[in-house]
């Protein structure tokens, strides 16, 4: 099986628009103007402080016999201080054509994939993928990535074909951290489990543009890639069991929930536990123990953690003073933000901007 149909995406303002393998692009840009009105909810917010860089991607087009390994690496981190937090590194694949089996580390069975499967490895485990359960891995994806040619790479033994997009995904954990505690080490989705329209055409768009050599084909790939990261995680959210769990639950749950909204949707307000929990339509006392029930710690700690996630993403914006940045999550005076930035992140934010922009080049 394989990925041909005929489905559109708006992407950064452009449509693309993917018929059978060909992605053709609309001169129309169009322009979005959100609801400056709504309200922020928590998940959303965090997606957009996030910042992540798909690279590496290339098509694997394998042919049977072959079987690749993915040793217990598959999520690296560079921390170049134990202070600093670290960047991530996971890896992500679709099965774009064809058939193959994965087996992963701490799963009995092998799975079969088909066209329009993907996977994200979230923390390091090792994984194989091979045509048949019983054909031996004789290579690793760094091997073959490495001998890719225009971001192709062939290997097998000349059989029946499969074709895999794959690639790496490099991210800052700390401005993930409330989603990133609750992630398992692997997440399938499978293409007839590609519950939303966004999500499938997003895949389908992937494997058509790593399906050509067009002109900028790399660029969109690379930015599709990105979405489709973002993608895998909101499908997770909204149906895996960590629903359930910790922050998400804490996010659902109808009197926190709502005091978490009120912060993301404000995080420069002068919050107390007081108004939080009016926020919450509960007492101080009930609200405190409830909210360090499900979150495991109490309301002031994840406010002050939060302002110093969001101050995280304005410090990349290079036009913004220190001053600005400082107000906008709640503090009047630089020093006072510059103090609590370290306390909470382990450097000052001079410091964390000189390490942010080391690890981008490492990537």
């Amino acid at each position: 099986m394989c990925i041909e149909s005929i489905c559109s995406i708006h992407y950064r303002g452009v449509d693309f628009f993917c018929v059978g393998r060909e992605l053709l692009v609309s001169p129309n840009v169009l322009s979005i103007r959100p609801n400056k009105e709504a309200a922020v909810d928590p998940i959303t917010d965090i997606f957009r402080t996030m910042q992540v860089t798909a690279f590496g991607l290339h098509r694997l087009e394998a042919t049977a016999p072959w079987g690749i390994k993915q040793e217990n690496q598959a999520v690296e981190k560079v921390t170049p201080s134990p202070k600093m937090p670290p960047t991530d590194l996971a890896h992500f694949a679709m099965l774009s054509c064809g058939n193959c089996w994965l087996s992963v580390e701490g799963i009995p069975e092998p799975i079969p994939l088909t066209g329009g499967d993907c996977f994200l490895l979230a923390k390091g485990t090792s994984i194989v993928l091979r045509d048949s359960p019983r054909t031996r891995p004789k290579g690793t994806f760094r091997e073959i990535g490495a001998r890719a040619n225009n971001h192709v790479a062939h290997y097998g033994g000349g059989g029946t074909p499969t074709t895999i997009v794959c690639g790496s995904l490099s991210f800052d954990r700390a401005r993930l951290k409330p989603i990133t505690q609750l992630l398992p080490h692997f997440i399938l989705i499978k293409a007839d489990q590609a519950r939303t329209l966004a999500l499938h055409i997003t895949l389908q768009a992937l494997a058509s543009e790593m399906a050509q050599q067009a002109p900028g084909a790399e660029v969109v790939a690379t930015r599709l890639a990105e979405v489709l990261f973002i993608q895998i995680l909101r499908a997770h959210i909204a149906w895996g069991p960590e629903r359930k769990k910790g922050w998400l639950r804490a996010i659902f749950d109808p009197q926190v929930g709502a005091a978490l909204s009120a912060v993301h949707d404000n995080v420069s307000k002068p919050w107390t536990v007081e108004s939080l929990a009016a926020a919450a339509g509960m007492s101080r006392s009930a609200f405190a123990v409830r909210f360090k029930e499900l979150l495991g710690q109490t309301p002031l700690e994840y406010v002050i953690e939060w302002r110093m996630q969001k101050a995280m993403q304005l410090l990349q914006q290079r036009d913004k003073k220190l001053i600005d940045v400082a107000r906008s999550v709640g503090y009047e005076s630089d020093a006072a933000f510059s103090k609590a930035f370290k306390r909470v992140v382990g450097a000052n934010p001079g410091e964390y901007l000189k390490r942010s922009y080391q690890n981008r080049s490492r990537v």
